[in-house]
């Protein structure tokens, strides 16, 4: 008996040769992915001796997705932001609002994003700093409960500026060295590892928030830790403007000085990088998450993501927050990632949606040192995978499946999600979590913090509403 036989449709594998098989089939049991190949050679093992079969005739079966930038905090936010550029739209909006977030209120935004990444595939993520106002740890503890993986960033600070402004962090968000460092070791021992689903990680606040000394602090603490590091760096041209007037060294330049590159280090962004800076994330193995839709909305600039994959680095995909893009849709991600680098570069084959898909899958797994779990499609690795419904107008006809993947579907195409071996959500119907209490809790929670900070009240928009 195995626990979960899926046949027919696409097996995109994303292994080592990968390898799409047509009419294929993928045997799980205890978790585990143990077979994969075509159909009909796997119907005489598992069709009649699985505990649930399903059918993927008209379906593609992919690993699931891994999103490695999420801010949770920013589910509330959605549309509270718009038309700011990055420091004004932190200073003004964001952070005030974040600065006011009660416990309840942060959980509330935290169970919202984790519905949306489940309903849109994504089974892994990375979150990039919850601070002690959130409630770290229901937070954790909800994450768990829900079935999903992910790293969780716990912030880190010393300072209170941001890039060339000084002192803009809202009281509500500043911490000290001292309790932001030992509850991030706190939570490591706490958590790390719990179940090959938990992991935390630390995660410095930009340069201009953090010392160079509370820097090095945390690489060796990472190193001692055996743990990651992720941090937004080189966004926008004043982060580079920083580094070199404080510094004398440009990001990746500054980074790398302090000790913040290696293959337990995802920074995310980079958008304003020369070469000789690529050259450095590539020759330390140092991860990047690309981020599209955010870089885009706030006017951040188009990161140089294909010149990246030609150097060697380990290129990631991101979605960012609810305020800076509006989606939590990796998906959806996928497919402005390979919109904008032809854009950038005024080359049509700038990027491949190979590459982009690798991006979203097997790079994210192996930025997150978790690629021996997930990633691909493979026997002996756990069973994460996702089933989209390709039964529909805007995926015919099927003769590509990786571009239909990355062009023309959207995260509201996937109707099963499978995550160490147990369904989470069935026919778009997820089983871990209440959906309905889950939008009726955050739309609660949305208006009462909107209050209290005094934004987003009202609709900024220009048509009258009656």
């Amino acid at each position: 008996m195995v626990d979960i036989y899926v046949r027919g449709g696409w097996i995109i594998t994303m292994d080592n040769e990968r390898r799409i098989i047509r009419s294929g089939g993928v045997a799980i049991e205890d978790g585990v992915i143990i077979d994969v190949g075509k159909q009909d050679q796997l119907d005489k093992d598992y069709k009649f001796y699985a505990d649930i079969l399903i059918n993927a005739e008209r379906d593609i079966v992919l690993p699931g997705l891994i999103n490695t930038h999420v801010h949770l905090a920013q589910g509330l936010l959605r549309s509270c932001a718009d038309y700011l550029s990055l420091i004004e739209w932190l200073k003004d909006r964001v952070w005030p609002l974040q600065g006011n977030y009660t416990k309840q209120e942060a959980l509330a935004s935290a169970k919202l994003v984790v519905l949306e990444m489940i309903k849109t595939g994504t089974t892994t993520f990375l979150e990039t700093g919850l601070v002690g106002r959130y409630g770290p740890d229901e937070i954790i503890e909800m994450i768990y409960s829900t079935g999903m993986r992910a790293a969780i960033a716990r912030h880190i600070m010393d300072l209170r500026g941001y890039a060339t402004r000084e002192n803009i962090l809202h009281e509500g968000l500043v911490e000290t060295r001292e309790y932001s460092l030992n509850d991030t070791v706190r939570l490591i021992k706490k958590y790390h590892g719990w179940g090959n689903k938990i992991w935390i990680w630390f995660g410095p606040r930009t340069p201009g928030a953090v010392s160079t000394e509370l820097y090095r602090e945390i690489v060796a603490k990472a190193r001692e830790l055996n743990t990651g590091i992720t941090m937004h760096l080189s966004e926008v041209r004043d982060d580079v403007e920083y580094t070199i007037k404080n510094f004398g060294k440009r990001p990746i330049e500054f980074a790398h000085w302090l000790g913040l590159t290696g293959r337990n280090v995802i920074l995310v962004h980079v958008v304003w990088v020369e070469d000789f800076e690529i050259k450095i994330l590539a020759e330390t193995q140092t991860n990047v998450s690309h981020n599209p839709s955010s870089n885009m909305k706030l006017a951040s600039g188009a990161a140089r993501i294909s010149d990246m994959l030609k150097y060697g680095v380990n290129v990631t995909l991101g979605t960012d927050g609810g305020p800076s893009n509006n989606s939590y849709d990796l998906m959806r991600e996928m497919k402005h990632a390979a919109l904008l680098q032809p854009l950038r570069t005024l080359k049509p084959d700038a990027i491949r949606a190979e590459d982009i898909l690798e991006m979203a899958t097997i790079r994210g797994a192996k930025a997150l040192m978790i690629d021996h779990l997930v990633g691909s499609i493979e026997r002996g690795k756990r069973a994460d995978l996702i089933i989209i419904d390709y039964w529909q107008p805007h995926l015919h006809p099927l003769n590509n499946p990786i571009s239909h993947l990355v062009y023309a579907a959207s995260g509201y195409d996937v109707k099963h999600s499978i995550i160490d071996g147990k369904i989470v959500m069935f026919n778009r119907r997820i089983l871990t979590v209440n959906e309905e209490e889950v939008i009726t809790e955050a739309e609660k929670a949305a208006w009462s913090l909107y209050e209290r900070a005094s934004i987003c009240v009202k609709p900024d928009l220009k048509w009258p509403i009656t």
